[in-house]
């Protein structure tokens, strides 16, 4: 099933990049459903993982899903994918988080690998040159979720991998362009 779901996720992302580094954006999904694979989730699991954006960010719907993957797959992408209802991105943000602390289970695993994949997508946008400011509002959302994951699914390996990159980030963030030359001296 997680194979038949990259061929799916590749196939809608096709030509969407990552904001990070410009790479193809299937990678995001795929690094995901990695994680949750090494950590011993079921295929359906890893399968949903492959799939968490389709719903966001492309023409894909609910029902396309659950035809090819069931109703499992389907719900577990519905639970962790955000409300386009909600035109706030923070209250969108928070509603997805709050959803998630409800459902449990799988859906905070998958929405935990989510986050470490983020904040190492963050990483890569702080080394471009994202705003400051734009940079914290980020950071502040995945230590808000590191939040409500330690409460949801204590002692995983998944929360302790997202605490250890955030704590990474405050602690190393990468330098930007202009601290480059300042690196060398």
């Amino acid at each position: 099933m997680a194979r038949a779901a990259v061929a799916f996720a590749s196939e809608r992302h096709a030509g969407q990049r990552r904001q990070g580094d410009g790479a193809e954006f299937v990678l995001h999904p795929i690094e995901v459903a990695a994680l949750l694979e090494r950590s011993g989730y079921p295929d359906h699991v890893v399968a949903a993982a492959v799939l968490h954006d389709v719903l966001e960010d492309t023409d894909a719907e609910r029902a396309d899903l659950e035809a090819r993957f069931g109703a499992d797959v389907a719900d577990l992408v519905a639970l962790v994918s955000d409300d386009p209802a909600i035109e706030d991105e923070e209250r969108r943000k928070d509603e997805v988080r709050e959803r998630v602390r409800r459902a449990g289970g799988f859906a905070s695993a998958v929405y935990a690998a989510d986050k470490i994949s983020k904040v190492r997508e963050l990483r890569s946008l702080i080394h471009a040159g994202i705003a400051p400011s734009r940079a914290e509002v980020k950071l502040n959302r995945y230590r808000r979720s590191l939040d409500m994951l330690e409460q949801a699914i204590p002692g995983s390996r998944l929360v302790e991998a997202l605490r250890f990159e955030i704590e990474a980030l405050d602690r190393l963030p990468p330098a930007v362009e202009g601290d480059r030359a300042a690196d060398t001296s």
